[in-house]
């Protein structure tokens, strides 16, 4: 969870939930001397605007941040009911899970439209059929 009040530059673990829920790959150690090459790509639109940002732009990607963690963690949850149909008068709502994962990735595209960087990977539609 993101300190959404504050302008203090990223941690490195906020700076992993941003690439994350922005679709992007884990980029490593830049330590090993092969991280320049994300610079070289989209990839490195992403990280120069995560280092660029404004104070109050800084403001809202945190505030996306602590929105998407639940929504995350609600998709987890959500596996809870999947082997009930019905229990006495409640009964589940067979569309719970897709409907989750539908917000989460709607809530990941808005922040990944707020940086101004097209979704990553792992936001990509399944059925797409790249040549």
């Amino acid at each position: 969870m993101s300190s959404s009040n504050s302008t203090e530059s990223f941690t490195v673990s906020e700076l992993t939930d941003l690439r994350r829920y922005c679709g992007y790959p884990a980029v490593g150690s830049t330590a090993s001397g092969e991280g320049s090459w994300r610079f070289f790509s989209i990839y490195g639109a992403l990280e120069w605007r995560l280092q660029n940002l404004s104070p109050s732009e800084m403001l809202q990607s945190r505030a996306l941040l602590d929105q998407l963690a639940p929504l995350e963690q609600a998709i987890g949850g959500a596996s809870a009911g999947l082997d009930t149909a019905a229990a006495a008068t409640w009964t589940r709502n067979p569309r719970e899970l897709e409907e989750r994962i539908s917000l989460y990735a709607y809530t990941r595209r808005r922040l990944c439209g707020f940086l101004g960087v097209p979704a990553g990977p792992d936001l990509r539609d399944t059925r797409e059929i790249v040549v």
